[in-house]
């Protein structure tokens, strides 16, 4: 008589094997690899880079002691430079009609000592004379108006004929800035300084302050607070738009870092600071703080600090990979 084995259940137990070592195997082959960013990651939270004095005179590296500065808060708008044509013509009218009515007061003036002499003109050619004056000093009156409907009634020229900033503006001499902000972005006084720099400007590059500002009429086409800005300098060209920048609220105090010192990486800036004698750190800037020379750092930068102002980069190559050693 023949015995026979049951054969199910030790089938059950070869597929559940299968299955365990299938999905061991399967959860080995899908574990995810480190990224780039992940790597970047860690370099950002290292410690820096240390490096051999030989190694840190090999790369050229040169530092900067962080010096301390007073800095105000800024509000960016745009601004363009207008072309003197407008200013010109607004100025010869101007000319004109005082002309019109120094000559018309002269004549009526003289008629007027003659009254009651035998050299005394007819009443009808004094009251042509009176009514001829008064035309005059009226148009004259109109052009002064119209001179600051367009260029604002608080102008340094105001009622000044021979104002020599009016008279460099209408020859082309110095330029006049509209500078527009958008609304709430000045607060509620108006400022009395201005930075402007060309359009592509990089941050902490050049820029040139103009300190001659006073309130804009208003423009339909471009709403927010405008300003004019007399600016006695020919880095500009006529019809260049510009951007621009006032200081809002109090100044404060902080560390300059300067602009050489500065490196890009992960859409952030940064600046290497050396904590001890060939420990270099990394620390992130606010770009929004720039000024004519650099950067402007209220915290996580002492006075004195000693920052990389050549071969930062050199320095985040070497952080991020230090297989880039130097031989």
């Amino acid at each position: 008589m023949t015995l026979k084995l049951p054969i199910v259940p030790l089938c059950h137990a070869v597929l559940a094997s299968v299955a365990l070592c299938t999905s061991l195997t399967m959860s080995g082959c899908h574990k995810t690899p480190a990224t780039a960013e992940d790597k970047t990651g860690t370099a950002e939270e290292s410690e820096g880079v240390t490096l051999k004095p030989e190694e840190v005179k090999k790369m050229g590296i040169v530092t900067a002691e962080a010096k301390t500065i007073m800095h105000s808060p800024e509000a960016t708008g745009f601004a363009v430079v207008l072309a003197h044509e407008s200013l010109a013509t607004a100025v010869a009218e101007l000319d004109t009609a005082a002309a019109m009515e120094r000559q018309s007061r002269t004549a009526l003036a003289r008629t007027q000592r003659l009254a009651g002499t035998a050299g005394a003109m007819p009443a009808d050619t004094l009251e042509g004379l009176q009514r001829q004056s008064a035309v005059d000093q009226a148009a004259l009156e109109l052009s002064h108006r119209k001179l600051s409907s367009m260029f604002g009634q608080n102008s340094p020229w105001k009622n000044q004929l021979n104002s020599p900033q009016l008279r460099a503006l209408a020859s082309g001499d110095a330029k006049l800035v509209r500078v527009s902000f958008p609304l709430g972005a000045t607060g509620d006084a108006d400022p009395t300084s201005v930075r402007l720099a060309h359009i592509n400007a990089s941050q902490g590059g050049k820029s040139i302050e103009a300190h001659s500002l006073w309130p804009a009429p208003a423009d339909a086409s471009v709403p927010g607070r405008s300003y004019f800005a007399y600016l006695k300098s020919s880095e500009f060209g006529e019809g260049e738009r510009l951007l621009a920048w006032v200081p809002i609220g109090e100044p404060e105090t902080g560390v300059l870092v300067p602009a050489s010192a500065a490196i890009i990486n992960g859409g952030k800036y940064w600046c290497y600071v050396e904590e001890k004698p060939g420990q270099f750190v990394r620390s992130e800037l606010d770009p929004s703080m720039a000024t004519n020379d650099g950067y402007f750092v209220k915290e996580g930068i002492e006075a004195g600090a000693k920052i990389v102002t050549v071969s930062a980069g050199q320095l985040l190559a070497r952080e991020i990979n230090p297989s880039t050693a130097a031989d």
